[in-house]
């Protein structure tokens, strides 16, 4: 083996050593150490984001072409560390808190392996690399989300989580199963590419797609396999709730592009464009019409995230670099919507331990800064203009609209009339909090300075995001730049 291919690994290697950092600081230092370990980890993460973003990036793949960390995945990985960096700076105080300083170490551990896992599942380019980085990144989320021990829900959602995990893993092993065979024994995703170009379409085939695509969509919440989704947003710690809902979503969402376009593109029309169709659709109303109904504001969240994957995989339908560029620039403007929305939920449990959407009644009162931070996450998660969410969702729709077929124009009418849809519940929360006339529930309280430069962060990627081009601009240069042949196999 020639060990010089590691190199190329460098954003792994990265986090890998940001890992270790940590975990030595947590297991041999002392009480000065573990009492600065919260703000240098956020540190030390945060220079190795700029490192990563510094990196060359490399189209050549390495280990046989097993791995490739070309422009476009260096790219989304420096948007996952966007999102991770929020996240640390949110969960301070939860991280400090009695109950939790023991055990901060490990949180940050378990959420750096995920990390890592997601980096592997992002530059996979062999199913066996792919399903490595799938279980890495599955296994911790499931110990962090049972993480708070002494609560019941947390437990609860553990057990569900991990439980739905292994079942979604079998199912996805079956369809790799039927895409070896298919293969004539290799994994390889050009090799299948190849194979499906000189085969024809075959039930394996169609049961393959139909398998892989139930076991992705388990880690991106579409439904039908979503069920798990709200009460596990509901029982797991706020701070791994956030990190669950954007950072492992965005990653999945790149990995299915990745693996519908560069494996299956010579059956888009034939088979897995009409089965994504029915997911997206099923996705997006479902997720809307449950979210109609919530009052707790964590399964409120779940249900929007689960409408959000919807319109995430609208960019992977458009199965072109438009629709990868679309993509990316998609989950970007969700991570600082999202967590902006959650870093005002997480506030304000940590200072009275409310969670429900009536509690938020009047919260202007008391809370003018908290109530204008939520609404601007609103806003931009309904798609409203002028905020980053609006230019996403036209971004994303023009994707689809650009490949002129009548069936892409009609998904994307279902699409805006669920937008309207999504627009209602959204604005319930802005409703609460500056028009309802009942006394305000929450009394005035302050902030960690660290809370407010996480979601001063949050605030400033939703107001600027969808003004500034040159934002998306590079990410569509970071498409273009990276390796596509398979598309072609596609005709766009």
């Amino acid at each position: 083996m020639d060990y010089s291919q590691f190199g190329t690994m460098l954003p792994e290697l990265i986090v890998l050593g940001i890992f270790l950092i940590v975990f030595f600081m947590d297991t041999f230092g002392g009480e000065g150490v573990k009492k600065i370990l919260t703000p240098f980890t956020a540190v030390l993460f945060l220079l190795g984001t700029v490192a990563i973003w510094l990196v060359p990036s490399c189209t050549e793949g390495i280990f046989g072409g097993m791995y490739v960390n070309d422009t476009a995945c260096k790219a989304m990985k420096c948007i996952l560390n966007i999102g991770v960096f929020i996240v640390l700076l949110q969960s301070f105080k939860w991280a400090d808190s009695d109950e939790m300083k023991i055990r901060k170490g490990e949180f940050y551990e378990l959420l750096l392996v995920t990390l890592f896992g997601m980096y592997l599942m992002i530059s996979a380019r062999h199913f066996l690399l792919f399903i490595i980085g799938l279980e890495s990144a599955s296994l911790p989320i499931a110990a962090m989300i049972a993480f708070d021990k002494y609560r019941y829900e947390s437990h609860e959602a553990g057990i569900k989580y991990i439980l739905t995990a292994v079942f979604s893993s079998a199912i996805l092993m079956m369809g790799l199963s039927f895409v070896y065979a298919f293969s004539l024994g290799s994994l390889y995703f050009s090799d299948l590419a190849f194979a499906i170009t000189q085969g024809e379409m075959s039930g394996l085939l169609i049961f393959a797609l139909a398998f892989v695509m139930a076991g992705i969509g388990f880690k991106l919440s579409l439904v039908p396999f979503h069920l798990w989704t709200a009460d596990v947003y509901q029982g797991a710690p706020t701070p791994v709730t956030s990190y669950l809902s954007v950072i492992s979503k965005g990653s999945a969402a790149f990995a299915f592009f990745i693996i519908f376009t560069q494996c299956f593109g010579q059956v888009y029309s034939g088979a897995w464009e009409w089965m994504l169709y029915a997911l997206i659709i099923l996705t997006i109303t479902v997720g809307n019409l449950f979210a109609l109904r919530q009052k707790n504001m964590k399964r409120f969240m779940a249900f929007s995230s689960v409408s959000q994957a919807g319109y995430i995989m609208l960019g992977v339908i458009a199965a072109n670099a438009l629709g990868l560029a679309s993509l990316m620039f998609y989950i970007i403007v969700y991570v600082v919507s999202n967590l902006g929305a959650f870093a005002v939920i997480q506030t304000i449990e940590d200072n009275t331990g409310k969670l429900n959407m009536d509690d938020y009644n009047g919260l202007h009162k008391t809370n003018p800064w908290l109530s204008v931070a939520m609404t601007l996450a609103m806003f931009s998660l309904a798609g409203i203009p002028p905020f980053a969410g609006f230019f996403s969702k036209i971004l994303i729709f023009t994707s689809v609209c650009s490949t002129n077929s009548m069936a892409l124009y009609m998904l994307v009418l279902i699409a805006l009339i669920n937008t309207v849809i999504s627009l209602y519940y959204y604005l319930c929360v802005v409703k609460a909090m500056w028009i309802s006339n009942d006394e305000p529930v929450i009394g005035t309280f302050n902030s960690t300075c660290v809370a407010k430069l996480g979601l001063g962060l949050c605030i400033i990627g939703i107001v600027f995001f969808g003004l500034v081009s040159p934002i998306y601009e590079w990410l569509v240069n970071s498409v273009e730049l990276s390796m596509w042949e398979p598309l072609a196999l596609l005709g766009l």
